[in-house]
């Protein structure tokens, strides 16, 4: 999976009812608890989803905010 799939599915209200923002916090437990046992490319995958995810809350925020 793609980081950009990824991201995109963590930040769908199908999968999240909450919002992004409970897939962010599932991505950032997941990358610091599981980091010791994943590759180097998996981990890169991971964390350039994290990026795309956090930008995407970013502008959700903003968006709720004006």
């Amino acid at each position: 999976m793609t980081p950009e799939a990824l991201a995109d599915s963590l930040a769908s209200r199908a999968v999240w009812p909450q919002g992004p923002e409970s897939g962010m916090r599932l991505l950032r437990f997941y990358i610091s608890h599981a980091a010791k046992r994943l590759s180097p490319s998996q981990l890169r995958k991971l964390e350039k989803a994290q990026k795309l995810l956090a930008a995407r809350v970013e502008r959700e925020l903003k968006g709720k905010a004006a």
